[in-house]
């Protein structure tokens, strides 16, 4: 009798030919160019809710701020919250020590009132800043016995996405939550790829939201 102690053994297995590796890199080929092309629109979607409050970030640029007072001016929203952090560079030379503040005093420049605009500023962090300023907004609230139920979070396109599914996870169920994600002008959103800001911006975004899905 012969005692067989052999750990491998032979399978067939099946490969492509040519041909189907050809498909396969054509059909992978028509996945990614569809991801580069839809990746704008999925991560910057404008999708505000009628009345309640408008929320900007701080740090956005003056193009944006000024898409703010537009917004404020043509719908009916009761005020604006302006959130952010402590400003990280530059501070000695500023009167503002936060985003916030500094946002808050761009958009009453702006022509805003000051009944209209309302800094909620935010602590220092190291990580997880839009999560902390939609707390601090959140305390806020709670603090003043606020009842408000809508809030349309205004920010820079890309960014818009990962930014509403932070503030949800904070204010839901108290509060609903829109957002309206501003077009950049650094870059052409339609053709990101063609910059090198484009293509940084992006692909930073895309995975900081995979990321605030998964693990956030």
């Amino acid at each position: 009798m012969t005692v067989s102690f052999q750990l491998f053994r032979r399978r067939e297995c099946r490969v492509p030919t040519w041909r189907g590796w050809l498909l396969l890199a054509l059909l992978a080929a028509g996945l990614a160019w569809g991801a580069v092309k839809t990746v704008y629109p999925f991560l910057a979607p404008v999708e505000p809710l009628a009345g309640g409050s408008l929320v900007v970030e701080g740090w956005v640029n003056d193009d944006i701020a000024r898409s703010a007072v537009a917004e404020i001016r043509s719908h009916h929203y009761q005020r604006c919250f302006v959130t952010g952090g402590p400003i990280d560079k530059g501070a000695p030379l500023s009167e503002y020590r936060t985003f916030a503040e500094a946002g808050a005093a761009t958009l009453l420049r702006l022509g805003l009132g000051t009944n209209e605009v309302v800094a909620v500023p935010a602590p220092k962090v190291m990580r997880d800043r839009t999560y902390t300023s939609a707390s601090a907004l959140r305390d806020w609230l709670d603090s003043h016995g606020d009842t408000e139920t809508n809030l349309t979070v205004m920010t820079s396109g890309p960014h818009a996405r990962r930014t509403r599914l932070l503030f949800m996870r904070v204010v839901e169920p108290r509060c609903r939550v829109g957002v309206i994600a501003i077009r950049p002008r650094s870059y052409d959103p339609v053709h990101w790829w063609r910059s090198s800001e484009g293509f940084r911006t992006m692909t930073s975004e895309a995975i900081a939201y995979v990321y605030a899905r998964l693990w956030s």
